[in-house]
């Protein structure tokens, strides 16, 4: 490995000085990472343009010339040209250089290589940059096109490992982001984000250029139209090509499309307004979705992705009648067991915030079909215990612990492999307490350094109940073993040390599983059904809990808050807050699904500090940052103990 400062290659041969080839030439001798490029262009031109603007030292009127020493040999040519020129190249390439090229279809170039080399050699690492511009030739050669743009290598298996880390190294070394993945998944996943996008873009640009009124069609054209066929700019010959060599993964998703677009003309046809809407609100969120998941981060910008400047000024009174955001808790779960049952479940009242929409994404993702939310309304069409897909890649959780935790139980149960990832903030979050219990159910789970995501989860194992102490009061750890014992032979139970919030075993009895609770013992046995059902998720007591402290706080304050869950493992804040003089009315109390739910009318009352007692602390965890607010307006000192797990939450709560 070359040291700091140090080239890569002392001589990289460039063929193709056409904006991929000259990008790659130029940022190569600009970044020092070949003591010596060398380039070719069947164009003569072109030759003398890429010596002129300095992407080469020198050219070479052959590709034999051209090659002959090189350490890296670049082929950034039309991938139908590419057997031609591995087979001038053959015989002057030693047998220690390193054969990459930049084609976007990788099999058609593995095969071209291989016949010009006559046999399949180990020095070759296909490769191909996700950068272009719809400018080409010399002229448009970019030292900067790489870089924060990702690079895919797709090594075949008896490809030299010293081949490919050179490759990687010079990638790298332009500022690109190397990834690796085989052969064939590469050409199916290109043809869906690329290759089917830009056919699209040329017939559409086609159908309206031959239109009769085109050139008022082109003359007022907006901004979406102009971005969406910007790519119909690019290098026709090059396109040929592609479409040519990839035609099988091109035409299966061409196939999918055109029948999903068939189905759109139908409702267009008979206005069918909600089957558009339903196609519209999947295709957004899914789009929502993968952009937070490229840029590695949430689905709501966290109090840590920058620094936000807060000023506080006194309020007047607060009056009126309210309904809070639905339950967080809830909305998880429902999402998790909707999917997992047969029918269809309807859900009113889903929170759409960040980590209840990672859940939902992580089952589309395994091939649910969910149509919301739209207004807190959620369908979900459920496949039943075994009915789950493997995802095609990892599963992003967003910034949502509770998400990636109680995946983890139920995907121990799967038939496939599946990777867990997180953004930054739940990259450093501890996931071995969960792990740890799985595995002595028969699970196979491997966590990263520290115990931290990413988690990777091995299907096709067999699980087996048991019976677990938590160590430590923890609702997620619980419904992780729970989730897990859906899957499992016999019997799973749990016994907590101190009471948690028991909306999975409420919900599981409300999807017909039945579930068993003894005290502090709950027990679940394997291989229920689940079955759809209707769920009206009830107001977040979390979040009803910010409008109790501030109404209690505020004098000439009174605030009516509706359709709040009342669940006795989550009412701890109320409690709490009376033993401080809150004065907190519950009234119109019912039960929602399997779930207490009442009113609440809270009025201003001077505080007083106080030793919170031990047991409502598990009851409250999610509430004492709020809770730590109306301590500061209390007469007296508030003293907590007991509280630990505020350090473990997205952020050091306590901190």
């Amino acid at each position: 490995m070359p040291g700091e400062g140090q080239p890569v290659v002392s001589r990289l041969c460039v063929i193709g000085l056409g904006l991929i080839g000259g990008s790659f030439a130029l940022a190569a001798r600009q970044r020092g990472l070949a003591a010596e490029v060398i380039g070719f262009d069947l164009r003569e031109s072109e030759r003398q343009a890429a010596l002129r603007l300095g992407l080469v030292d020198r050219v070479e009127g052959s590709a034999a010339r051209a090659a002959a020493g090189a350490d890296v040999v670049m082929l950034a040519v039309p991938v139908q040209a590419m057997q031609k020129v591995v087979h001038e190249i053959a015989s002057v390439v030693g047998p220690h250089a390193v054969l990459t090229d930049a084609g976007s279809v990788k099999g058609c170039v593995v095969e071209a290589v291989d016949a010009g080399l006559g046999g399949r050699s180990t020095r070759f690492v296909p490769g191909h940059p996700i950068a272009g511009s719809e400018k080409s030739g010399a002229a448009a050669a970019n030292a900067e096109l790489y870089a924060q743009h990702k690079t895919i290598l797709t090594p075949l298996p008896e490809t030299d490992n010293e081949a490919v880390q050179t490759v990687r190294q010079l990638w790298e070394g332009m500022g690109a982001e190397v990834i690796e993945m085989d052969v064939a998944h590469h050409d199916e996943v290109l043809a869906a984000t690329s290759h089917v996008p830009h056919l699209i873009a040329y017939s559409l640009v086609d159908t309206l250029a031959g239109a009769e009124d085109n050139r008022d069609i082109f003359r007022y054209a907006a901004g979406g139209f102009r971005d969406f066929t910007r790519i119909a700019s690019s290098d026709p010959v090059m396109w040929r090509d592609i479409f040519l060599t990839n035609s099988h993964a091109v035409l299966k998703v061409l196939d999918d499309f055109s029948g999903d677009l068939a189905r759109l003309r139908r409702a267009i046809e008979t206005r069918d307004g909600d089957a558009l809407l339903k196609v519209f609100t999947r295709a957004k969120a899914a789009r929502d979705h993968f952009t937070k998941l490229l840029e590695n981060r949430a689905y709501t910008d966290t109090m840590t992705s920058q620094q936000v400047t807060f000023i506080a000024r006194p309020a007047g009174a607060l009056e009126g009648d309210i309904r809070v955001p639905g339950d967080k808790s809830m909305s998880h779960r429902s999402i998790m067991l909707g999917s997992l049952a047969e029918g269809v479940t309807e859900v009113e009242g889903f929170l759409e915030g960040e980590d209840a929409l990672a859940t939902l994404q992580a089952f589309r993702d395994m091939g649910v079909r969910i149509e919301g939310p739209d207004k807190g309304r959620v369908t979900i069409q459920g496949v039943g215990l075994r009915g789950l897909a493997a995802p095609r890649d990892t599963l992003y959780m967003g910034n949502s612990g509770t998400t990636m935790r109680l995946m983890t139980g139920l995907l121990s149960g799967q038939s496939f492999d599946t990777v867990l990832t997180g953004d930054a903030s739940l990259s450093r979050r501890p996931m071995e307490r969960v792990a740890a219990p799985l595995r002595l159910m028969g699970a196979q789970i491997e966590t990263s350094e520290g115990g931290r995501p990413p988690v990777r989860i091995y299907g096709g194992q067999s699980l087996h109940g048991i019976h677990y102490d938590l160590p430590v009061a923890s609702a997620q750890v619980k419904s992780a073993l729970l989730l897990a014992g859906l899957y499992a032979e016999g019997e799973t139970s749990v016994t907590e040390p101190a009471p948690t919030r028991d909306h999975t075993e409420r919900m599981l009895r409300g999807f017909g599983v039945q579930v068993r609770t003894e005290g502090n013992r709950i027990a679940v046995a394997g291989g229920q059904t689940l079955r759809a059902t209707q769920i009206d998720v009830p107001s977040d007591i979390s979040s009803a809990a910010f409008f109790l402290v501030a109404a209690s706080i505020v004098p000439g304050s009174e605030l009516v808050l509706r359709h709040v869950g009342m669940n006795p493992t989550r009412t701890g804040v109320i409690d709490i807050l009376r033993l401080m003089g809150a004065h907190i009315d519950v009234f119109n109390e019912r039960e929602v699904g399997g779930e207490p739910v009442a009113d609440l009318r809270v009025c201003h009352a001077p505080l007083k500090g106080i030793r919170i007692p031990g047991e409502l602390v598990p009851l409250a965890i999610d509430e004492f940052p709020v809770l730590f607010i109306a301590a500061v307006c209390a007469e007296g000192e508030t003293v907590l103990s007991g509280a630990e797990e505020l350090r473990v939450k997205e952020s050091d709560r306590i901190q």
